[in-house]
């Protein structure tokens, strides 16, 4: 029987509607009040214009000045109106502007706060030994390099570059023309040769006709 008719065991959330959110949405109720107030006036401007125009019709003057009287009164009123709810919407976005300053100087405050923990977590000594560390490799790792590049002759260079250029087309699906490793045919160099020889008999040829003759 306790547990119907006692206390709920569940604490209620707390709201989030703050003080600024409740002061800025009885801003906003005041302004749309105000607006139709102004309607209202507007309205009631027009009829009284149009009332004292059909007095005027009807000969009734004093009727008609005394419409206009009123009409004049409620322009004053409608200029006033304008004016407070000008200053009614500078308030309310007043008001919400300095809701998001807050916000930001809250979200400041919380990453300050973070990042002070993580300086507390990081030790200069520390941090500095990490870059020592990673200097000497970085420095260790060039020295293999250059001994590498040292060994190896240009001939090695060619074959590591076409290597890597054959796993890379594989990589794409693309199939790279072999290499052809047989010898050239020599026939250019005899074919030069076989009209060098020819070249070289005409001459003699022409020689033993100059002096026979």
């Amino acid at each position: 029987m306790g547990a119907f008719f006692g206390k709920s065991s569940k604490k209620t959330a707390p709201s989030r509607i703050t003080d600024q959110d409740k002061a800025v949405l009885q801003l906003k109720q005041q302004r749309d009040r105000l607006k139709q107030y102004q309607k209202r006036i507007e309205l009631q401007l027009e009829n009284d214009r149009l009332m004292a125009k059909k007095c005027l019709q009807q000969g009734r003057k004093d009727r008609a000045k005394l419409l206009l009287r009123k009409k004049k009164y409620q322009e004053s009123l409608l200029s006033n109106a304008d004016k407070q709810l000008e200053n009614l919407e500078k308030l309310a976005a007043d008001l919400e502007f300095a809701q998001v300053e807050m916000k930001v100087l809250d979200g400041l405050k919380q990453g300050n706060a973070a990042l002070k923990k993580v300086h507390e977590m990081l030790d200069i000594n520390e941090v500095e030994k990490i870059m020592d560390e990673t200097r000497e490799g970085i420095e260790k790792q060039q020295e293999i390099d250059a001994i590498l590049t040292d060994v190896l002759t240009q001939q090695d260079e060619d074959d590591v570059l076409a290597e890597l250029d054959a796993l890379e087309a594989e990589e794409q699906g693309v199939e790279l023309p072999s290499v052809p490793t047989d010898d050239l045919p020599a026939a250019v160099e005899d074919d030069d040769e076989g009209v060098d020889t020819k070249a070289t008999k005409t001459k003699t040829n022409a020689k033993k006709v100059l002096v026979e003759a």
